[in-house]
């Protein structure tokens, strides 16, 4: 149940943040706008809006720009943002999936599909990779907020299902029915907010890519990970130590 993350480069995580922060707190705004207007801006009453605002918070975001978004949500001219998840494969055969919050269909697969297109990559129909992943809670500390031993005993005391962690970070996951649950749970347990508590795509199995295909992959999600119609983007791959020391000389 426990050990290293071997999912560490599953979910792209950029070296870059504070060049991407203004993009990063946009996205999180937006999620926070669209769980708002869906349960409505009270946080005990709306599970995924709390989430989203202690992902907001873990991420050091403002206090304005979290109220900002949740009153957005109550403004009778606001966009009205589609839910869309986009499947294709990446170089090297990987599968993806990505998640959308987008105000106009017609651009967020327009853009989205040449994303994949132009860098080795080709969008697919629908079902046709997220058959390989699983759906499930996802919850990240800091790795000083307790000791790898200490996390584990209370993410399972909790209810979580697996638990890997690192010199950087705790990832703890759940079934999608327990996040909230398991979260407010550690949350006391810490006494720390954490950086992240939200559903992702977890896939079954990974597939480990050579320095080449890493460098053509990574592009392509970042690539993605720039329009503002893409939320999240998930990943089969696995990027050993060594090329993601070799990709950031």
């Amino acid at each position: 149940m426990a050990g290293h993350s071997k999912f560490k480069n599953i979910m792209h995580r950029k070296g870059a943040q504070d060049k991407k922060r203004s993009s990063m707190f946009s996205k999180l705004s937006k999620e926070i706008t669209v769980a708002a207007k869906m349960g409505g801006p009270d946080m005990d009453s709306n599970p995924r809006l709390r989430l989203a605002v202690q992902t907001a918070r873990g991420q050091s975001m403002p206090k304005d720009n979290i109220e900002r978004a949740i009153n957005k949500s109550m403004g009778g001219d606001e966009e009205n943002y589609d839910e869309i998840r986009y499947e294709g494969f990446g170089p090297g055969g990987t599968a993806i999936i990505v998640e959308s919050l987008t105000d106009n269909r017609n651009r967020a697969a327009s853009e989205i599909r040449t994303g994949f297109a132009k860098n080795g990559g080709n969008l697919g129909e629908t079902g046709c990779v997220s058959y390989q992943f699983e759906k499930v809670g996802e919850i990240i500390f800091d790795a000083e907020v307790k000791s790898a031993d200490e996390m584990f005993e209370l993410a399972l005391e909790a209810g979580a299902e697996d638990v890997a962690s690192d010199d950087e970070t705790h990832e703890i996951y759940c079934a999608m029915e327990d996040l909230q649950d398991v979260t407010a749970a550690l949350t006391a347990a810490t006494g720390a907010e954490p950086k992240s508590a939200k559903l992702i795509w977890k896939p079954e199995n990974t597939i480990e890519v050579d320095l080449e295909t890493a460098r053509k992959l990574l592009k392509m999600i970042d690539v993605l990970d720039d329009l503002d119609d893409v939320q999240n983007i998930y990943g089969n791959y696995e990027i050993s130590e060594e090329i993601m020391e070799q990709l950031s000389e």
